[in-house]
């Protein structure tokens, strides 16, 4: 391999690492241009050493650049509580590497595809992504709710009727139990709601609420949540 081909494959390396790199940059990720540029051009240059060497350096020099990327890639996987991140970048990192060997392998055409892919998989499936994960996480979590009404007990039915009227109005909640109790103060009702809801619907107990508040002969009324549930 002589000087100009050496040059024109990793000029070829630095153009597609630094087209990856570009749109990580422009979404503000932590491995942007330089990054994923400087991995690529480091495989590249990785892969063309080998190739000088002859014999069965280019399969040996590979197989270490895929398991020494996996270790840079490692370092920018991070464990917030629950949530792990850089998954994404460190994966990108990897594909870069791949790119690089391929450029500096002779096959230019496959590391302009493989770099096309690498980029609409991070445009076309990252708003995929984000909208599936929306509608998993609106359908799996829920919230319980529990309101309180006091009230005189001559208006128990009526008042009774007025909140179910009103959390029917909700395709969102459902109605798990409503019960009454005097607290051993007859002329007083205490009536107690569990509710249900698929989402969090905070601005619709406190809407609902109000409302019962100002029916005549109502002493007291609350809401509150009591718990949240995940549907794995």
């Amino acid at each position: 391999m002589n000087t100009l081909e050496f040059t024109l494959r990793l000029f070829t390396a630095f153009l597609l690492g630094a087209g990856i790199g570009f749109e990580r940059q422009w979404r503000q990720k932590s491995a942007g241009l330089r990054t994923n540029t400087l991995v690529c051009l480091g495989s590249a240059a990785f892969v063309l050493l080998s190739i000088r060497i002859g014999g069965d350096a280019t399969g040996r020099i590979a197989s270490y650049i895929v398991s020494g990327i996996g270790f840079l890639g490692g370092g920018v996987i991070m464990k917030d509580g629950l949530t792990v991140r850089g998954l994404n970048t460190a994966a990108t990192i990897w594909c870069s590497a791949s790119v690089g060997a391929l450029s500096a392998i002779g096959l230019p055409f496959e590391a302009a595809i493989t770099s096309g892919f690498i980029i609409l998989t991070h445009v076309i499936l990252r708003p995929l992504g984000v909208k599936l994960g929306n509608n998993i996480s609106s359908r799996n979590h829920y919230t319980e709710y529990l309101i309180s009404i006091k009230c005189k007990s001559e208006v128990e039915n009526h008042i009774r009727i007025q909140l179910m009227q009103s959390l029917s109005g909700n395709d969102k909640i459902l109605l798990k139990s409503l019960t009454s109790d005097d607290n051993c103060v007859p002329e007083n009702a205490i009536i107690t709601a569990e509710v249900h809801a698929s989402t969090p619907q905070d601005s619709f107990m406190e809407k609902i609420t109000s409302r019962l508040t100002i029916e005549d002969k109502v002493i007291r009324v609350s809401w509150e949540i009591i718990g949240t549930e995940t549907d794995l």
